[in-house]
């Protein structure tokens, strides 16, 4: 008799099945993340390190401050997928993780690369509540003041929140997780078109117009997931 030599077939595919509206937004992400980080080692290579930002400029204050905005949405996102069985806001959560470690690495690179520490040198976010550049913006925060030195980050959530997204589970995890994040992306997109105001270093600007269209889409797409849930 001869040999059976008939493949078994191949199981079916688990993964959860994507939304159009979710590939689009997931896509814009990724491409804006490899969009700065193709910035961020062109400036290396072409920044001589004469002309780095002092520790005080907007750009170090702006590295530090939205590497600390990043690593509470990441902690948020983290909780989330393990508490939510909903492959959309597992794939959601999933790719803010990525996203902002990866562009929390690149910022913790720039500090390393001008010599500069990680740590602020004065009040979080007073970098903030200096002028713009000369010739105007179009941003309502730009002219100075707007924002307190020392006060919380735009968006940033509050102890007593994080703690209480920690004790829900399911649909109420996901409700409470976007209304936060919501905020919080609010709160990014407000410090990355600070930043803009304040800054002409290529990398920084690559990176913050990158988190303006990322997370503008990712409000977008949160605000329809929430409107589902209510």
């Amino acid at each position: 008799m001869a040999p059976n030599t008939e493949q078994p077939a191949p199981e079916p595919s688990t993964a959860p099945e994507k939304s159009p509206n979710t590939r689009r937004i997931i896509a814009g992400a990724l491409v804006a993340v490899l969009l700065v980080g193709a910035a961020f080692a062109l400036g290396r290579l072409s920044a001589p390190i004469a002309t780095a930002p002092s520790t005080t400029s907007a750009e170090a204050g702006f590295a530090r401050d939205m590497r600390t905005h990043h690593s509470q949405a990441v902690d948020m996102a983290m909780i989330v997928r393990d508490e939510t069985d909903d492959p959309e806001i597992r794939l959601l959560a999933y790719d803010m993780i990525m996203t902002q470690q990866s562009q929390a690495g690149q910022m913790l690179g720039w500090l390393a690369e001008w010599n500069l520490p990680t740590t602020e040198s004065e009040p979080s976010m007073t970098w903030m509540t200096r002028p713009a550049l000369t010739g105007g913006t179009t941003h309502d925060h730009a002219t100075g003041g707007a924002h307190v030195a020392g006060d919380p980050m735009p968006g940033l959530a509050t102890s007593d929140q994080m703690a209480k997204l920690k004790t829900l589970t399911g649909v109420e995890a996901e409700k409470y997780f976007l209304e936060l994040m919501i905020a919080h992306h609010k709160g990014g997109v407000e410090m990355a078109q600070a930043v803009l105001d304040r800054s002409n270093e290529k990398v920084v600007v690559a990176l913050a117009n990158g988190i303006v269209y990322s997370q503008t889409s990712e409000i977008e797409l949160m605000e329809t997931l929430l409107s589902k849930r209510q």
